[in-house]
């Protein structure tokens, strides 16, 4: 999902001036001047001046449907301004350069590449770096505060005052699969005390459901901890996690939550498989669950026949875009919750659980350069979504990014949110 969000973001990140919405014609004919003229054309587009076959190819167009591409531009206008127009053009071959458009509030480069023959409608449009410009903390209050639902947001020093902070720090928010952080915790604690090795092969046994390829592979697999912890944070597989936490043991991972100094770790007990909460969810026990205590919980999971429900049933649930009980059944942290379990993580004697959580960063190489390390864990299901980055400056000191949204009426949008974090970070600049 997270890199969906950042395609959307790369693909939507060029704008250009009114005097620029010439409608295409035939004179796009040197090099130079095609890319020229095609760069306004995009411009043009993503302000809503041009129509999207006069501009896109249809290769394009059937990878980005035009719908899609006026909506991606719609978040990016919305979130940087208006476009001014092409910042710069630098050629790369014939039919590809990298291009440099302008908004108010922001610049964005990337490839941009035409077809070979005429009329060089685009064949290709990739943004990958987004840099904020003429933007502020009172800008981006206000675009979370136009989102539906609650929010939350902190940036700053895990040990100092906030650089940027957004709601209530000590509301509890679900976290989608960010929980895999106090997993990731528990594995590096239990390698610390001699129970476990970073080498040990654990056997899959037992499988969830997507994201990720693990329950795709063969029943009893030989897997080490290191490669499932890595598959756990790096790409967010559901059954990697699973076959973790029994390796370390629900106990462990709940007592690493408590030792975090979590302030109402009780609320996320007890602490669910992947599986656990998609079978609950997808099934008719999930209001018993959810309104049940403690104790109650722990029979009903005793009982629960997590075979009864198959991956259909679970896909139906969790791809219809309906929040399901988020509020009730899930794993839950509040900003100042994150920021004693990001100490955690930067306190671990070992480099190896900072080096998994730094294999997917979700950030580009030039917002990676700000910092001397980048750990990041996202997570999501329908209504619920968290971004959460621990990061460590030239100076040594350990910083936390960490937004969440939550709207139990429905579906929230990455992309969005995504966009929003990476202007928070960029205030530190």
């Amino acid at each position: 999902m997270i890199r969906q969000a950042l395609f959307a973001i790369a693909l939507a990140t060029s704008a250009a001036p009114p005097a620029l919405a010439q409608a295409p014609d035939a004179q796009v004919t040197g090099t130079e001047s095609r890319f020229e003229a095609r760069g306004d054309h995009i411009v043009a587009l993503i302000n809503g001046e041009l129509e999207a076959q006069d501009v896109l190819s249809e290769r394009f167009l059937a990878q980005v449907p035009a719908e899609q591409f006026a909506q991606i531009s719609q978040q990016l206008t919305s979130q940087f301004g208006a476009a001014v127009g092409v910042e710069s053009i630098e050629p790369v071959n014939a039919t590809s350069v990298t291009v440099t458009l302008r908004f108010e509030r922001a610049l964005a480069s990337g490839p941009l590449t035409l077809e070979a023959e005429a009329p060089y409608k685009v064949d290709g449009l990739l943004l990958r770096d987004i840099v904020p410009i003429n933007d502020d903390a009172q800008s981006i209050t206000a675009d979370i505060e136009a989102l539906s639902g609650v929010k939350a947001a902190w940036f700053g020093p895990l040990d100092g005052d906030p650089v940027f902070t957004y709601g209530d720090a000590t509301r509890q928010f679900p976290l989608g699969s960010t929980f895999k952080l106090y997993v990731l915790a528990a594995a590096s604690r239990a390698v610390g005390d001699g129970r476990l090795a970073w080498d040990d092969v654990l056997i899959l046994d037992a499988k969830s459901f997507p994201s990720g390829i693990m329950q795709s592979w063969p029943d009893g697999a030989p897997v080490t901890l290191h490669t499932a912890a890595t598959l756990m944070i790096s790409i967010s597989d559901n059954t990697a996690t699973d076959l973790v936490m029994r390796a370390v043991g629900h106990e462990a991972v709940e007592a690493e939550m408590r030792m975090s100094g979590h302030a109402n770790p009780e609320k996320s007990f007890p602490f669910l498989t992947t599986r656990q909460m998609f079978v609950l969810k997808a099934s008719e026990q999930g209001e018993a669950y959810a309104s049940a205590d403690q104790a109650r919980r722990r029979a009903i999971l005793a009982s629960l026949d997590s075979e009864e429900v198959n991956e259909k049933r679970v896909l139906e649930v969790f791809s219809s875009g309906r929040p399901v009980l988020i509020e009730d059944i899930e794993w839950y942290a509040s900003m100042q919750d994150e920021r004693r379990l990001m100490r955690v993580l930067a306190e671990l004697p070992g480099e190896t659980a900072r080096e998994i959580m730094a294999v997917t960063t979700s950030l580009t190489d030039a917002e990676e350069a700000e910092w001397s390390y980048v750990g990041y864990k996202g997570g999501s299901e329908p209504g619920v979504l968290n971004l959460s980055w621990l990061l460590r400056d030239d100076a040594g000191q350990w910083h936390m990014l960490a937004v969440s949204h939550m709207d139990p009426t429905s579906e929230v949008d990455t992309s969005t949110l995504m966009m929003i974090a990476k202007r928070i970070l960029a205030l530190a600049e």
